[in-house]
């Protein structure tokens, strides 16, 4: 065959590779925004792919940014959907193995996670750079994020970063401490969330604790501050505490605590241990 044909064939192949993912995406794209307008408690406002992975045997996986109005609420939320251009489903096994390929769709980590105000260990200009989202009422949290801290702390390749992620339906205290851990943070107090961490405020309080004085009176302690109710419901407190949870769900986080390596999530903690 002459270099001329293989040019063609392979420009011919790719084309029709090109055509058919791009067709893939109207038709899954399209299923979705029929699937949600055909609820008429729904409005829909937007619909965009949001992370796309070529998976296997011709299979795609999706996830899709919805922003809608419900019932008179805005509402922005995240759908995983899987599709081959032929069928579709919500959800996908490798026969292997069991497990689900909702794993391989998690979006990597953008520069704008890497803020100078959420490092708390490391130089900034550091080689590797870790993500931490977490809870600061989670039992597990509270052993590991301190080992984490540690082991960076001797290693100047490593920046760490660490978003607010409270899981308020289990841990409904921790909304107050994280505000208080925002307010202490702004107010230029150092090591705000070591502090806290190595404190073990578990030994203080409960993690369905309602009542507001008795939280803020515990992480005082700790911090060896006198931060007040008013200075929790500063408006620019609930907008920051806010934000990290928006920047946690953005990142398909569900459970506490999720690292993200360079980029990539951790979930079996092994990109950061070989750091």
């Amino acid at each position: 065959m002459s270099s001329t044909l293989k040019l063609l064939s392979i420009t011919t192949l790719l084309a029709s590779s090109m055509f058919a993912n791009a067709n893939v995406d109207k038709i899954v794209t399209d299923f979705q925004t029929k699937r949600i307008k055909a609820n008429p408690q729904v409005k829909l406002d937007n619909l965009s792919i949001f992370v796309k992975k070529e998976l296997t045997n011709g299979w795609y996986g999706y996830v899709f940014n919805i922003k809608a109005n419900v019932n008179g609420q805005d509402i922005e939320a995240k759908d995983v959907i899987f599709s081959d251009g032929k069928m579709i489903t919500p959800e996908l096994l490798d026969i292997n193995n069991g497990r689900s390929f909702k794993d391989a769709l998690t979006p990597n980590i953008t520069s704008e996670y890497y803020n100078d105000k959420h490092l708390i260990s490391g130089n900034k200009n550091a080689k590797n750079k870790v993500v931490i989202f977490s809870d600061p009422l989670c039992a597990f949290c509270i052993d590991y994020i301190p080992e984490v801290l540690k082991k960076a702390e001797k290693n100047k390749d490593i920046a760490v970063y660490y978003y607010h992620f409270p899981l308020l339906r289990i841990h409904p205290a921790a909304d107050v401490v994280t505000r208080a851990m925002i307010v202490a943070k702004n107010k230029g107090v150092k090591d705000v969330e070591k502090k806290i961490y190595e404190a073990n405020l578990l030994n203080e309080i409960s993690t369905k604790e309602s009542d507001e004085n008795v939280i803020l009176k515990a992480v005082n302690k700790v911090l060896k501050t006198s931060i007040t109710l008013a200075d929790i419901e500063d408006k620019k407190v609930l907008a920051e505490a806010d934000k990290d949870i928006s920047m946690s769900e953005n990142m398909m986080v569900q459970g506490t605590p999720t690292l993200y390596v360079n980029g990539q999530m951790d979930r079996t903690r092994q990109l950061f241990e070989g750091l």
